[in-house]
């Protein structure tokens, strides 16, 4: 059996919503890992994702941050984890849901604005909390994935020299990247495509999209039991071309379950 599973961080669910549907209507993966939803869960559009045949789980903030869960299976016995359960954070940023037998931690990592900064040193606080929170998890198959707001190496900017030692690139962030890998995880992308440059965002500035200066920084990890089974991911930039696109384009991997 395929089981496909994608990450998009949407920039504002309300505002995109045309496209998240138009998308799911057309790539139809299991699960759907949405970030920067911007929305409470009061308002956010159960409905329209019902009608689709998914099933929401949803941990929403208004303004800012909030992540949800779209999949086409119901969740396993295991509860929901909206948060970190030894880490009282206001900021609505990690879901932890076991679909398939599989824990899906989607994951919306701070963006740490600047090196040296105190939004860097919570961003690299809530790095050290996620990397406790996967060691003390008892799944053994474990997809990590959402925006990680990292680029793991240069090949993963599109012009290493201006973002050296700056955020998103720094080495205290690469760091974390490596104590998650550490951990048993394989970067999807990177496993099945060791020289592949395919960025997943853009800035709205400079016309960097269709100049392609952009950064991989949405990624899908998958814990040791699950890299055999591994069998496509890639980025769809497509939706980045849109009218009023989120900054970010899909990451999708597919696995033989």
């Amino acid at each position: 059996m395929s089981f496909s599973i994608a990450t998009w961080n949407v920039n504002s669910l309300l505002v995109r919503l045309p496209h998240v549907i138009a998308w799911l209507e057309q790539h139809q993966p299991d699960v759907l890992a949405l970030q920067e939803i911007k929305c409470p869960n009061e308002k956010f559009p159960y409905d329209a994702f019902i009608r689709l045949g998914y099933h929401c789980f949803v941990s929403g903030q208004k303004t800012y941050n909030g992540v949800a869960l779209l999949s086409r299976h119901e969740r396993g016995p295991a509860p929901v984890c909206a948060g970190f359960p030894n880490f009282l954070d206001e900021q609505r940023r990690l879901l932890g849901v076991t679909i398939q037998d599989i824990l899906i931690v989607n994951v919306y990592v701070p963006n740490g604005a600047a090196v040296g900064t105190e939004k860097y040193a919570y961003k690299l606080e809530w790095l050290s909390h996620l990397q406790r929170f996967i060691q003390e998890s008892l799944a053994k198959k474990i997809i990590i994935l959402g925006d990680f707001n990292i680029a793991p190496a240069d090949a993963d900017i599109y012009e290493p020299l201006l973002w050296h030692d700056q955020v998103l690139a720094s080495g205290a962030e690469r760091d974390a990247w490596e104590g998650l890998l550490a951990l048993g995880f394989v970067d999807c992308y990177r496993h099945l495509s060791p020289s592949g440059n395919e960025y997943t965002w853009w800035d709205y500035r400079q016309a960097a999209f269709r100049r392609n200066m952009g950064l991989r920084i949405d990624h899908i990890l998958a814990s040791a039991l699950l890299v055999p089974q591994l069998k496509e991911c890639c980025v769809d930039k497509i939706p980045r071309a849109w009218e009023r696109p989120s900054d970010h384009a899909p990451v999708i991997a597919s696995f033989f379950l």
